[in-house]
This record gives C-alpha cells, sequence and structure tokens, in this order.
C-alpha cells in the first residue's frame, strides 16, 4: 500500500465511518480540500457530514457555504440522517451563507461576482460561530459563470487563500463529468488546492458501486486507491476499507464444535474460537447441511449465531433444516439464533457488508454462517467482493465470532462459468474443508478433506461421508485410491489423481 509525503501535518478526524482509516487520520488542518465528483455521488453528503460529526464528536461549529441548494433543502436532508442542523443554528454551532440567490442566469461572464463579499461573509460567520470547519457546496455553480479557466483558477486561488488565512479546514465540493476522466470540470482545481479527493458512482454489472480516492495530500501520508463506500440511512457515509484490518497480538486457544464429531475429530479437535472456516464443495455435495449443523451446535452451547444465506428464501431454508431434523423457528424463537435469507441482487457487495456489521452489532453472536459467498459473485467484480470479504473478516476476529463461509470452486467438473472467489478466500481462512464427490465401482459417493487448519494438528485422509436424515456421518479413510494416490488442488481447488480410479464424478 503506497504512502507519500511526511506525517508531520496536523490532521483534522472528519468523522466520517471508515474514512480515517484511508487518510491515515483526517483530512490535513488549516487546508482546503477539494472533494470531485459526478452527481450523485454523494459529494453534497460528505460536506454535511463533515460539518455534523464535527459538532457531534469533537465539538467543532461549522459554516456551510451554499450556492446551488437552498438552506432549507440542507437542513431537511440532513434530519433525515439525525443531523439536527436548525438545533445547532439556535445554539450557534452551525451558520449558513446563502450564496446561491446571488448567482443568476444573467450574470455576465467576467468580474459580475463578488468575492471579496463572499469571503466577508464567510468571516462573519467563522467569527460568529468561533468555526474551525467550513464547507463551500458547489463551486460548478459559481464557475460556470465564467468561460477563461484562468479566471477559474485565479478566483479558486482567492478563495482558498482566504480560507487558510482564517484558520479553518474547509471542504470545497465541485462537479466532474466522468467517472475516470479528469478530476474536475475544469481541469484546474487540483493544481490551486493541496488535496484532492475523488467519489465515484460507477455502473458495474448493472449495478452502481461507489469508491473513494485519495487523489493527493500535499506533504501528508495517505493511502492509495479505490475504497468501497456505502450510504447508509442510519450511519450516512461508511467507508469499507481493507485498513479494517488491525493486527492482534491474541489468539484464542478455546475450541467449539462444528456439530458434526468426526469433523471436530479431523480438525484436531474443533475449530478454534477465532477461526474463519471455509467449505468448498460442487453444489449437492452438502455444504448446507455442514453449516446448518454448524449453527445448531451454537444453539445446543448456548451461544448464539447469525445465519445468512444470499441464495434462497426463509421457506426454504427452514425446510432444508427440517429434513435433517433442525428446527430453525424453534431456535430463534430461544432468541439464540437470527436468519437473514435474501438473494444477493437485492443490493450491492458494499450494503451487504453494512448491513451484517450492523447486525452483528446489534446481536452480538458468537458464531456467523455465510452459505453462500459464491452468489455475491453474481453482483460483484471479483476485486470488490474481495475487499467485502477481507474487510468483514477484520470485523469478526476483533469480536473472536467463529465463522463459517461456503463456496462453490471452480473446477474440470463444475460450470465453465462457476465462480472463482473461493480460490482467494481459502488464502484468507484459517481451516479449508473440501466437500468432493468420487465415482465409487456402482455408485457416486461423497468424500470430505480437511485441507488446512492452521495452529492445528489435522486429519490428513481423504474420507467418505454421506448424508441421510440425521444429518452428516463421515467414514474411514477412502481405500480404493491405487497406491500412488496423490492429495494435490488445482487452481480451481480439485483433488487430481490422473491414475487414479477414485475420480471426480459429475457435480450433482
Amino acid at each position: 500500500m503506497t504512502m507519500t509525503g511526511s506525517n508531520t501535518i496536523e490532521r483534522i478526524p472528519t468523522g466520517i465511518s471508515g474514512f480515517e482509516h484511508v487518510t491515515l487520520g483526517g483530512l490535513p488542518a488549516g487546508r482546503s480540500t477539494l472533494v470531485s465528483g459526478t452527481t450523485g455521488s454523494g459529494k453534497t453528503l460528505f460536506a454535511v457530514e463533515f460539518l455534523s460529526r464535527g459538532i457531534m464528536r469533537f465539538n467543532e461549529s461549522g459554516v456551510f457555504v451554499t450556492f446551488e441548494e437552498t438552506s432549507t433543502d440542507i437542513r431537511r436532508n440532513a434530519a433525515s440522517l439525525g443531523f439536527p442542523v436548525q438545533l445547532w443554528e439556535d445554539e450557534g454551532k452551525w451558520a449558513f451563507v446563502e450564496a446561491s440567490a446571488s448567482i443568476g442566469e444573467d450574470t455576465p461572464a467576467v468580474g459580475a461576482y463578488d468575492f471579496g463579499a463572499l469571503v466577508a461573509r464567510i468571516e462573519h460567520a467563522v467569527r460568529q460561530t468561533g468555526a474551525r470547519r467550513v464547507a463551500l457546496d458547489s463551486l460548478n455553480a459559481i464557475f460556470t459563470q465564467f468561460t477563461d479557466s484562468g479566471i477559474v483558477r485565479h478566483e479558486l486561488f482567492r478563495i482558498a487563500s482566504a480560507l487558510n488565512a482564517l484558520g479553518v479546514t474547509s471542504v470545497l465540493t465541485a462537479e466532474r463529468p466522468e467517472e475516470y476522466d479528469g478530476v474536475t470540470r475544469y481541469g484546474v482545481e487540483p493544481f490551486v488546492l493541496d488535496n484532492v479527493i475523488i467519489l465515484r458512482n460507477v455502473l458495474r454489472q448493472g449495478r452502481r458501486t461507489r469508491t473513494v480516492e485519495i487523489v493527493k495530500f500535499r506533504g501528508a501520508q495517505h493511502r492509495t486507491g479505490e475504497w468501497l463506500f456505502t450510504i447508509d440511512p442510519r450511519d450516512g457515509i461508511v467507508v469499507v476499507p481493507l485498513a479494517f484490518l488491525t493486527p492482534s497480538d491474541h489468539a484464542s486457544l478455546a475450541r467449539v464444535s462444528s456439530g458434526i464429531p468426526e469433523l471436530d475429530e479431523m480438525c484436531g479437535g474443533g475449530f478454534y474460537r477465532d477461526a474463519i472456516v471455509l467449505i468448498t464443495g460442487p453444489t449437492g455435495a452438502g455444504k448446507t447441511m455442514a453449516s446448518l449443523r454448524f449453527a445448531a451446535a451454537a444453539v445446543e452451547a448456548g451461544e448464539r449465531c447469525l445465519l445468512c444465506t444470499f441464495d434462497g428464501t426463509p421457506g426454504q431454508l427452514f425446510r432444508s433444516a427440517a429434513s435433517w431434523g433442525l428446527d430453525l423457528k424453534a431456535m430463534q424463537a430461544a432468541g439464540l439464533l437470527r436468519v437473514m435469507c435474501g438473494y444477493a441482487e437485492v443490493m450491492s457487495p458494499e450494503d451487504h457488508f453494512l448491513q451484517l456489521r450492523n447486525a452483528i452489532e446489534e446481536f452480538a453472536p458468537g458464531r456467523l454462517v455465510i452459505d453462500t459467498l459464491s452468489a455475491l459473485e453474481r453482483v460483484a467484480a471479483p476485486r470488490t467482493l474481495l475487499d467485502f470479504i477481507i474487510a468483514l473478516t477484520a470485523v469478526l476476529r476483533q469480536r473472536e465470532i467463529t465463522t463459517l463461509l461456503t463456496g462453490t470452486p471452480a473446477g474440470r467438473f463444475n460450470s465453465a462459468n462457476a465462480p472463482l472467489i473461493t480460490s482467494d478466500v481459502a488464502a484468507l481462512a484459517d481451516v479449508w474443508i473440501q466437500l468432493r464427490y468420487v465415482t465409487g465401482p456402482v455408485e457416486i459417493q461423497r468424500a470430505i478433506a480437511v485441507l488446512q487448519a492452521r495452529g492445528s494438528a489435522h486429519d490428513h485422509s481423504i474420507r467418505q461421508f454421506r448424508i441421510d436424515r440425521t444429518g452428516m456421518h463421515i467414514g474411514e479413510p477412502l481405500t480404493s485410491a491405487p497406491h500412488g494416490f496423490t492429495e494435490a488442488i488445482s487452481p480451481g481447488g480439485a483433488w487430481e489423481s490422473p491414475e487414479s480410479e477414485v475420480t471426480e464424478g459429475p457435480s450433482g
């Protein structure tokens, strides 16, 4: 992760969820930061939150300069997110400078706008409230009056210099025409301002994906690249960076049961309490069965379990569980199980992350099941989904939540379009269990192997198992493979045995 410059410049935290992880502490204090984006990317919300979080968390007053929307509109929109702007105005913590009324369609192109008067109004509001934060939304409303980019550059320099002289930290929003074509409409703003942030709202695979990128923080460290974010009706902007990963010196030595005694034995006595467990296998191999037994084991131990599926309805899940003697409704009634069902297409990966994070905070489970991760690849690019998984596992590890994830690997006997994300997830998991079909003399059988169990001795054999009305039953190691059977993993995660009579069967 590339970082630039020194980290000696004082920072002012924005208070925006997750954003400080990307900026490494907040915006450079006493400077102006340009926040650029296309229509609907979240620029105005960023400006509103910058001031609102300053008041709520740091008791720092703010001034909002609006060139387009009225103060009435800003108050109403802010109230929907729980920001009582009117109350703050009454308390002298928030002040509006409405500049929209002085900008008209008939304004001449040159020298028409009195920036001196604007700066005087801003300075008066800052002195009156004792503001440390100022937001200007949006510069385009002024600069569309000018046809010469040189004038735009000169006037922007005047504004930025005046704000810096006031000793405030400011956010200036601006429109950009395309998601990946230039920073702003005029192209001069980045050369005038020390700090530039881009918000994007890109259409990918039929769904919008929001990202934030720090283009530059002159002389200050920051994380580079695009970072996912979403807009939550309750929390506002929520950034989902890989930077949620924080090192931990603690690793649990306690074990929990998988719900399948034989699998516990294969894994050296069960799963560590803070483990991330991945079970992969083709359709029908038994992944859902294993995940339901894992959830039931939590309830039997008096632990809460959050069970999430992205590929079905509650009715389908309850019916499947009942066929194996598991009463999910009774577990819910006992307050030890919460079920989240739906299809991956309902929302974006970052919104799925936010929903899961909120459920984890509210329900405080000891275990989590996600069945199946592969469904999410229908709505997300691989990199986006990997970011989602890394951010989620960081939250889970911090809380020592035992987690079971399922996925469908791509292999020679799966669909050519089978998801590939599980091969990346396997590198993040503590335990990797693989289910497979194998062909016997007269029938197709199922087999299981523990490919990885970090920090724990585990069974290296490939064992046959069967599923009946009472659950999964793991038997003895397979013995029909000829001498020289090698347990190897192909890029798709399949067991390869070119000379063996025990080979993979159909994917079910």
